[in-house]
């Protein structure tokens, strides 16, 4: 299975959540199917099915979690050094060379995705098309309204 990069902040992300998930959910989905079956008939009884439907839901994410840690290349951004260059962990500021405005974005891994907060995935649109470029460069994305232009203004691993 091939690595899958991803940065420092988001792999202690999974780490917190697997934690969470083993210590705290697991075991109180355990105690709500027990509490289920000391209610009796299990045929009809909507809160075991309940409780067993989250027992699988907890199970398959704690699989899911342990996976990606285990292929996970963890990369610090801030020791990074992309001579100048976009790279993934790299903090990109842009200028939209239609309306001028400036947006800056950090290339992370699919997991810690977040746009709302300038985290934006490394398959993304926009991350392909930034990859490899430099400050002064254009970068030009394919989006549902047509092909936007980016300048990049600044590039920083931090």
């Amino acid at each position: 299975m091939a690595t899958i990069p991803i940065t420092k902040r988001g792999a202690e992300m999974l780490k917190d959540e697997l934690h969470r998930l083993k210590t705290v959910e697991r075991p109180a989905v355990i105690a709500a199917i027990a509490e289920a079956r000391a209610q009796g008939d299990l045929s009809e009884n909507a809160d075991y099915d309940a409780a067993k439907d989250r027992q699988g839901f907890i199970e398959g994410r704690i699989q899911e979690i342990e996976g990606k840690l285990s292929v996970a290349q963890i990369i610090d951004p801030g020791a990074v050094d992309g001579g100048g260059k976009v790279v993934f962990g790299a903090t990109v500021e842009l200028e939209d060379e239609d309306t001028g405005d400036t947006v800056k974005y950090q290339i992370v891994g699919e997991d810690e995705a977040d746009l709302k907060q300038g985290l934006i995935n490394i398959s993304s649109p926009i991350a392909r098309a930034l990859i490899g470029k430099e400050e002064g460069d254009t970068a030009e994305v394919q989006a549902p309204g047509g092909i936007r232009r980016y300048e990049v203004v600044a590039v920083r691993y931090q």
